[in-house]
Protein backbone atom coordinates (compact mmCIF):
# COMPACT_ATOMS: atom_id res chain seq x y z
CA UNK A 1 0.00 0.00 0.00
CA UNK A 2 1.34 3.82 -0.60
CA UNK A 3 1.86 5.99 1.73
CA UNK A 4 -0.82 7.93 3.96
CA UNK A 5 -2.01 10.93 1.99
CA UNK A 6 -4.04 13.44 2.69
CA UNK A 7 -6.10 15.07 0.30
CA UNK A 8 -6.74 18.95 0.03
CA UNK A 9 -9.68 20.32 -1.75
CA UNK A 10 -9.69 23.39 -3.49
CA UNK A 11 -11.49 25.46 -6.21
CA UNK A 12 -8.00 26.60 -7.94
CA UNK A 13 -4.67 27.54 -7.02
CA UNK A 14 -4.58 31.08 -7.90
CA UNK A 15 -2.56 34.12 -5.12
CA UNK A 16 -4.98 34.06 -2.11
CA UNK A 17 -5.12 33.42 0.99
CA UNK A 18 -6.27 29.95 1.18
CA UNK A 19 -4.25 28.66 -1.78
CA UNK A 20 -1.06 29.98 0.28
CA UNK A 21 -2.02 28.07 3.42
CA UNK A 22 -2.76 24.88 0.81
CA UNK A 23 0.72 24.88 -0.13
CA UNK A 24 2.11 25.14 3.12
CA UNK A 25 -0.22 22.95 4.51
CA UNK A 26 1.26 20.41 2.27
CA UNK A 27 5.12 21.12 2.73
CA UNK A 28 4.62 20.73 6.37
CA UNK A 29 3.10 17.01 5.36
CA UNK A 30 5.76 16.22 3.17
CA UNK A 31 8.31 16.83 5.64
CA UNK A 32 6.21 15.03 8.35
CA UNK A 33 6.24 12.20 5.35
CA UNK A 34 3.16 11.85 4.61
CA UNK A 35 1.73 12.50 1.07
CA UNK A 36 0.09 16.10 0.03
CA UNK A 37 -2.36 15.67 -2.67
CA UNK A 38 -4.68 18.88 -3.79
CA UNK A 39 -7.40 18.69 -6.11
CA UNK A 40 -7.88 21.45 -7.61
CA UNK A 41 -8.32 23.13 -11.12
CA UNK A 42 -4.63 24.36 -10.92
CA UNK A 43 -3.84 28.31 -11.40
CA UNK A 44 -0.75 29.88 -11.53
CA UNK A 45 0.29 28.45 -7.97
CA UNK A 46 0.76 25.14 -9.28
CA UNK A 47 4.78 25.11 -9.74
CA UNK A 48 4.73 26.84 -5.58
CA UNK A 49 2.77 23.23 -4.91
CA UNK A 50 5.22 21.28 -6.99
CA UNK A 51 8.52 22.87 -5.12
CA UNK A 52 6.75 22.52 -1.67
CA UNK A 53 6.16 18.38 -2.60
CA UNK A 54 2.58 18.61 -2.94
CA UNK A 55 0.75 16.50 -5.73
CA UNK A 56 -1.70 18.14 -8.18
CA UNK A 57 -4.97 16.62 -8.76
CA UNK A 58 -6.47 18.77 -11.74
CA UNK A 59 -10.22 18.61 -11.43
CA UNK A 60 -12.99 20.75 -12.24
CA UNK A 61 -14.30 21.46 -7.88
CA UNK A 62 -15.46 25.24 -8.73
CA UNK A 63 -18.12 24.27 -10.21
CA UNK A 64 -21.43 24.75 -8.31
CA UNK A 65 -23.29 22.57 -10.38
CA UNK A 66 -25.14 20.00 -8.21
CA UNK A 67 -24.47 17.04 -10.89
CA UNK A 68 -20.65 17.78 -11.15
CA UNK A 69 -20.66 17.84 -7.43
CA UNK A 70 -22.06 14.42 -7.36
CA UNK A 71 -19.51 13.63 -9.99
CA UNK A 72 -16.51 14.97 -8.44
CA UNK A 73 -17.38 13.41 -5.21
CA UNK A 74 -17.55 9.76 -7.23
CA UNK A 75 -13.92 10.79 -8.35
CA UNK A 76 -12.46 12.26 -5.14
CA UNK A 77 -14.04 8.64 -3.40
CA UNK A 78 -11.61 6.98 -5.85
CA UNK A 79 -8.76 9.10 -5.72
CA UNK A 80 -9.03 8.59 -1.19
CA UNK A 81 -9.11 4.24 -2.05
CA UNK A 82 -6.50 4.29 -4.70
CA UNK A 83 -3.67 7.21 -3.00
CA UNK A 84 -4.74 5.61 1.10
CA UNK A 85 -6.19 9.26 1.42
CA UNK A 86 -6.71 9.08 5.45
CA UNK A 87 -8.28 12.63 5.99
CA UNK A 88 -9.50 15.25 3.50
CA UNK A 89 -9.41 18.77 4.08
CA UNK A 90 -12.31 20.95 2.10
CA UNK A 91 -11.09 24.86 1.61
CA UNK A 92 -14.09 25.79 -0.16
CA UNK A 93 -18.24 25.91 -0.22
CA UNK A 94 -18.28 23.43 -3.93
CA UNK A 95 -15.72 21.27 -3.20
CA UNK A 96 -16.64 20.68 0.91
CA UNK A 97 -20.10 19.09 -0.84
CA UNK A 98 -18.38 16.65 -2.74
CA UNK A 99 -15.28 15.92 0.08
CA UNK A 100 -17.95 15.05 2.80
CA UNK A 101 -19.77 12.70 0.38
CA UNK A 102 -16.72 11.26 -0.53
CA UNK A 103 -15.20 11.20 3.10
CA UNK A 104 -18.59 9.50 4.44
CA UNK A 105 -18.50 6.84 1.57
CA UNK A 106 -15.13 5.95 2.62
CA UNK A 107 -15.21 6.52 6.53
CA UNK A 108 -12.49 8.85 6.74
CA UNK A 109 -12.09 12.53 8.91
CA UNK A 110 -13.60 15.49 7.16
CA UNK A 111 -11.81 18.53 7.73
CA UNK A 112 -12.58 22.32 6.50
CA UNK A 113 -11.09 25.70 6.73
CA UNK A 114 -13.69 28.40 7.32
CA UNK A 115 -11.65 31.05 5.20
CA UNK A 116 -14.68 33.91 4.28
CA UNK A 117 -17.58 35.20 5.75
CA UNK A 118 -19.29 33.65 3.56
CA UNK A 119 -23.16 35.92 3.08
CA UNK A 120 -26.46 34.43 2.54
CA UNK A 121 -30.21 36.39 2.17
CA UNK A 122 -31.69 32.81 1.54
CA UNK A 123 -32.36 29.86 3.46
CA UNK A 124 -30.98 27.87 0.50
CA UNK A 125 -27.95 29.63 0.32
CA UNK A 126 -27.15 29.31 4.32
CA UNK A 127 -27.65 25.75 4.26
CA UNK A 128 -25.66 25.70 0.82
CA UNK A 129 -22.89 27.72 2.88
CA UNK A 130 -23.21 25.09 6.22
CA UNK A 131 -21.23 22.49 4.55
CA UNK A 132 -18.19 24.73 5.43
CA UNK A 133 -19.80 24.10 9.53
CA UNK A 134 -20.47 20.39 8.84
CA UNK A 135 -16.64 19.45 9.14
CA UNK A 136 -15.56 16.63 11.51
CA UNK A 137 -13.30 19.50 12.58
CA UNK A 138 -13.74 23.07 11.66
CA UNK A 139 -10.89 25.12 11.17
CA UNK A 140 -11.54 29.32 11.72
CA UNK A 141 -8.50 31.08 10.71
CA UNK A 142 -9.38 33.94 13.42
CA UNK A 143 -11.21 34.77 16.71
CA UNK A 144 -13.65 36.73 14.75
CA UNK A 145 -14.43 34.22 11.89
CA UNK A 146 -15.32 31.22 15.15
CA UNK A 147 -17.42 34.04 16.58
CA UNK A 148 -19.69 34.06 13.00
CA UNK A 149 -19.99 30.81 12.85
CA UNK A 150 -21.03 30.52 16.09
CA UNK A 151 -23.72 33.23 15.21
CA UNK A 152 -24.99 32.71 12.30
CA UNK A 153 -25.88 28.43 12.35
CA UNK A 154 -28.40 26.66 14.60
CA UNK A 155 -26.51 23.72 14.96
CA UNK A 156 -23.06 23.83 16.82
CA UNK A 157 -19.36 22.17 14.99
CA UNK A 158 -17.93 19.08 16.30
CA UNK A 159 -14.93 20.46 16.77
CA UNK A 160 -14.42 24.08 16.05
CA UNK A 161 -10.59 25.33 16.50
CA UNK A 162 -9.39 28.70 16.06
CA UNK A 163 -6.08 28.26 13.94
CA UNK A 164 -5.09 31.80 12.47
CA UNK A 165 -3.58 32.47 8.92
CA UNK A 166 0.21 32.30 9.18
CA UNK A 167 2.75 33.87 7.83
CA UNK A 168 6.30 33.11 6.01
CA UNK A 169 8.27 35.58 8.02
CA UNK A 170 10.91 34.07 6.29
CA UNK A 171 9.51 34.83 2.83
CA UNK A 172 8.23 38.15 4.58
CA UNK A 173 11.26 39.51 5.66
CA UNK A 174 12.51 43.06 5.01
CA UNK A 175 16.22 42.12 5.21
CA UNK A 176 16.27 39.51 2.60
CA UNK A 177 14.19 41.98 -0.26
CA UNK A 178 17.50 43.58 -2.29
CA UNK A 179 17.42 47.03 -2.95
CA UNK A 180 16.90 46.62 -6.49
CA UNK A 181 13.44 44.49 -6.03
CA UNK A 182 12.61 47.53 -4.36
CA UNK A 183 13.78 49.93 -7.02
CA UNK A 184 12.02 47.97 -9.72
CA UNK A 185 8.89 48.14 -8.03
CA UNK A 186 9.05 52.06 -7.29
CA UNK A 187 9.82 52.49 -10.72
CA UNK A 188 6.79 50.48 -12.01
CA UNK A 189 4.78 53.05 -10.20
CA UNK A 190 6.18 55.98 -11.38
CA UNK A 191 7.66 56.93 -7.61
CA UNK A 192 9.93 59.99 -7.45
CA UNK A 193 12.69 60.04 -4.98
CA UNK A 194 11.52 61.34 -1.99
CA UNK A 195 8.11 60.59 -2.57
CA UNK A 196 5.76 58.86 -0.12
CA UNK A 197 3.91 55.41 -1.59
CA UNK A 198 0.86 54.46 0.00
CA UNK A 199 0.00 51.13 -1.30
CA UNK A 200 -3.65 49.28 -1.50
CA UNK A 201 -2.80 46.08 -2.51
CA UNK A 202 -5.84 43.46 -3.37
CA UNK A 203 -8.33 41.52 -5.98
CA UNK A 204 -10.26 44.51 -7.86
CA UNK A 205 -13.51 44.07 -6.79
CA UNK A 206 -15.71 46.53 -4.94
CA UNK A 207 -15.94 45.33 -1.75
CA UNK A 208 -11.87 45.61 -1.26
CA UNK A 209 -12.16 49.47 -1.22
CA UNK A 210 -10.64 51.04 -3.90
CA UNK A 211 -13.63 53.77 -4.57
CA UNK A 212 -13.24 54.30 -1.10
CA UNK A 213 -9.51 54.59 -1.55
CA UNK A 214 -9.80 57.56 -4.16
CA UNK A 215 -12.33 59.26 -2.90
CA UNK A 216 -10.36 59.21 0.30
CA UNK A 217 -7.61 61.07 -1.78
CA UNK A 218 -9.88 63.53 -3.22
CA UNK A 219 -10.80 64.44 -0.25
CA UNK A 220 -7.61 64.93 1.34
CA UNK A 221 -6.85 66.90 -2.01
CA UNK A 222 -10.07 69.17 -1.68
CA UNK A 223 -9.38 70.15 1.52
CA UNK A 224 -5.77 71.14 1.27
CA UNK A 225 -4.45 68.13 3.93
CA UNK A 226 -2.53 66.50 0.66
CA UNK A 227 1.09 66.82 1.33
CA UNK A 228 3.18 67.10 -2.22
CA UNK A 229 5.21 63.96 -3.42
CA UNK A 230 2.90 61.33 -2.67
CA UNK A 231 1.97 58.72 -4.83
CA UNK A 232 -0.90 56.36 -3.90
CA UNK A 233 -1.30 52.88 -5.53
CA UNK A 234 -4.03 50.37 -6.33
CA UNK A 235 -2.71 47.47 -7.25
CA UNK A 236 -4.54 44.02 -8.07
CA UNK A 237 -5.58 41.64 -10.63
CA UNK A 238 -8.95 42.76 -12.46
CA UNK A 239 -10.43 39.03 -12.93
CA UNK A 240 -12.18 40.18 -15.92
CA UNK A 241 -13.87 42.98 -13.84
CA UNK A 242 -13.44 45.31 -16.66
CA UNK A 243 -16.45 47.68 -15.95
CA UNK A 244 -15.40 47.83 -12.45
CA UNK A 245 -11.87 48.66 -13.04
CA UNK A 246 -13.38 51.29 -15.73
CA UNK A 247 -15.33 52.82 -12.16
CA UNK A 248 -12.08 52.76 -10.35
CA UNK A 249 -10.58 55.14 -13.11
CA UNK A 250 -13.26 57.46 -13.89
CA UNK A 251 -13.80 57.78 -9.74
CA UNK A 252 -9.91 58.79 -9.59
CA UNK A 253 -10.56 61.60 -12.44
CA UNK A 254 -13.82 62.79 -11.11
CA UNK A 255 -12.09 62.99 -7.67
CA UNK A 256 -8.88 64.85 -9.55
CA UNK A 257 -6.58 62.71 -8.02
CA UNK A 258 -5.17 61.39 -11.67
CA UNK A 259 -1.76 62.83 -10.85
CA UNK A 260 -1.02 61.48 -7.78
CA UNK A 261 -3.29 57.66 -7.43
CA UNK A 262 -2.66 55.30 -10.13
CA UNK A 263 -4.16 51.95 -11.42
CA UNK A 264 -1.43 48.92 -11.43
CA UNK A 265 -1.71 44.93 -12.20
CA UNK A 266 -1.41 42.31 -10.12
CA UNK A 267 1.63 42.29 -7.51
CA UNK A 268 3.64 38.88 -8.17
CA UNK A 269 6.36 39.73 -5.55
CA UNK A 270 4.76 41.26 -2.59
CA UNK A 271 7.42 41.28 -0.03
CA UNK A 272 9.03 44.39 -2.55
CA UNK A 273 5.74 46.03 -3.03
CA UNK A 274 5.25 46.42 0.73
CA UNK A 275 8.84 47.22 1.39
CA UNK A 276 8.54 49.94 -1.44
CA UNK A 277 5.72 51.55 0.05
CA UNK A 278 5.32 53.80 3.20
CA UNK A 279 2.24 52.98 4.16
CA UNK A 280 -0.52 49.99 3.52
CA UNK A 281 -4.06 50.27 2.95
CA UNK A 282 -6.66 47.53 3.52
CA UNK A 283 -10.41 49.25 2.64
CA UNK A 284 -12.33 46.30 2.54
CA UNK A 285 -15.94 47.08 3.00
CA UNK A 286 -17.07 44.14 4.10
CA UNK A 287 -15.48 42.08 7.07
CA UNK A 288 -12.77 39.86 5.84
CA UNK A 289 -12.54 36.78 7.75
CA UNK A 290 -8.75 36.79 8.53
CA UNK A 291 -7.44 39.47 5.53
CA UNK A 292 -4.07 38.72 4.86
CA UNK A 293 -3.21 42.01 3.68
CA UNK A 294 -2.27 43.55 7.31
CA UNK A 295 -0.51 41.36 8.91
CA UNK A 296 1.69 40.67 5.41
CA UNK A 297 2.78 44.16 5.20
CA UNK A 298 3.23 44.25 9.26
CA UNK A 299 5.68 41.42 8.59
CA UNK A 300 7.67 43.72 6.20
CA UNK A 301 7.85 45.83 9.16
CA UNK A 302 5.49 48.91 7.26
CA UNK A 303 2.49 51.05 9.06
CA UNK A 304 -1.17 49.68 8.52
CA UNK A 305 -4.75 51.38 7.93
CA UNK A 306 -7.15 49.00 8.11
CA UNK A 307 -11.03 48.85 8.33
CA UNK A 308 -12.53 48.25 12.03
CA UNK A 309 -14.21 44.80 11.36
CA UNK A 310 -13.35 41.49 10.83
CA UNK A 311 -9.41 39.75 11.19
CA UNK A 312 -8.25 43.16 11.20
CA UNK A 313 -8.94 43.55 13.99
CA UNK A 314 -6.74 41.13 15.70
CA UNK A 315 -3.91 42.05 13.54
CA UNK A 316 -3.53 45.07 13.77
CA UNK A 317 -2.78 47.14 17.26
CA UNK A 318 -4.67 50.12 16.22
CA UNK A 319 -2.53 52.99 17.56
CA UNK A 320 1.04 50.82 17.98
CA UNK A 321 1.05 49.18 14.47
CA UNK A 322 -1.66 50.89 12.43
CA UNK A 323 -5.15 52.46 12.66
CA UNK A 324 -8.18 50.87 12.62
CA UNK A 325 -11.15 53.19 10.45
CA UNK A 326 -14.53 53.38 10.06
CA UNK A 327 -15.41 50.55 7.07
CA UNK A 328 -17.12 52.29 3.79
CA UNK A 329 -15.72 55.54 5.03
CA UNK A 330 -13.88 58.04 2.93
CA UNK A 331 -13.95 61.05 5.24
CA UNK A 332 -12.62 57.99 8.22
CA UNK A 333 -9.36 56.92 5.92
CA UNK A 334 -8.60 60.49 4.59
CA UNK A 335 -8.43 61.30 8.52
CA UNK A 336 -6.34 58.41 9.12
CA UNK A 337 -4.29 58.75 6.02
CA UNK A 338 -3.02 62.33 6.88
CA UNK A 339 -2.28 61.00 10.57
CA UNK A 340 0.23 58.96 9.14
CA UNK A 341 1.46 61.09 5.73
CA UNK A 342 1.78 63.79 9.19
CA UNK A 343 4.55 61.02 10.60
CA UNK A 344 8.12 61.43 10.02
CA UNK A 345 9.99 58.04 8.39
CA UNK A 346 11.14 57.18 12.25
CA UNK A 347 7.68 56.77 13.19
CA UNK A 348 6.06 55.31 11.19
CA UNK A 349 9.16 52.67 10.99
CA UNK A 350 8.50 52.59 15.19
CA UNK A 351 5.00 51.52 14.11
CA UNK A 352 6.30 49.02 11.46
CA UNK A 353 8.90 47.41 14.19
CA UNK A 354 5.24 47.20 16.67
CA UNK A 355 3.74 45.43 13.83
CA UNK A 356 6.54 42.62 12.89
CA UNK A 357 7.00 41.64 16.68
CA UNK A 358 2.72 41.32 16.69
CA UNK A 359 3.06 38.96 13.80
CA UNK A 360 6.12 36.80 15.11
CA UNK A 361 4.30 36.08 18.91
CA UNK A 362 0.83 34.95 17.10
CA UNK A 363 0.51 34.73 12.93
CA UNK A 364 3.62 32.33 11.69
CA UNK A 365 3.43 29.88 9.42
CA UNK A 366 4.88 27.36 11.73
CA UNK A 367 2.23 27.72 14.30
CA UNK A 368 -0.55 27.65 11.86
CA UNK A 369 0.95 24.05 10.52
CA UNK A 370 1.63 22.66 13.71
CA UNK A 371 -1.67 23.28 15.22
CA UNK A 372 -3.42 22.12 11.96
CA UNK A 373 -1.06 19.04 12.47
CA UNK A 374 -2.32 18.37 15.56
CA UNK A 375 -5.24 18.12 15.04
CA UNK A 376 -5.06 16.01 11.53
CA UNK A 377 -3.16 13.31 14.59
CA UNK A 378 -6.21 13.81 17.02
CA UNK A 379 -8.34 12.93 14.18
CA UNK A 380 -6.51 10.02 13.57
CA UNK A 381 -6.51 9.16 16.72
CA UNK A 382 -3.02 10.56 17.82
CA UNK A 383 -3.86 12.79 20.90
CA UNK A 384 -1.96 15.92 21.01
CA UNK A 385 0.36 14.28 18.65
CA UNK A 386 1.27 14.88 15.22
CA UNK A 387 0.56 12.56 12.72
Amino acid sequence: MTEPAILQVIPALSAGGAERSTVDIARALVRCGFRALVATQGGRMEHELAAAGGELIKMPVASKSPWRILRNARALAKIIREQNVVIIHARSRAPAWSALLAARRCGIPFVTTYHGVYNARTRLKRWYNSIMARGDAVIANSQWTARHILAVYRFQPKRLKVIPRGMDLDYFNPVKVEPDRVQTMREWWGAKDGERVVLLPGRLTRWKGQLVFARAFGKLKREGRLPERVRAVIAGDAQGRRSYVQEVIATIAREGVGDTVILATHIGDMPAAYLAADIVVSASTDPEAFGRVPPEAAAMGRAVIATDHGGARETVLSGESGLLVKPNSATALADALAELLAKSPAQLAAMGRAGRAHIQETYTVEHMCGETLRLYGMLLGGAEQNP
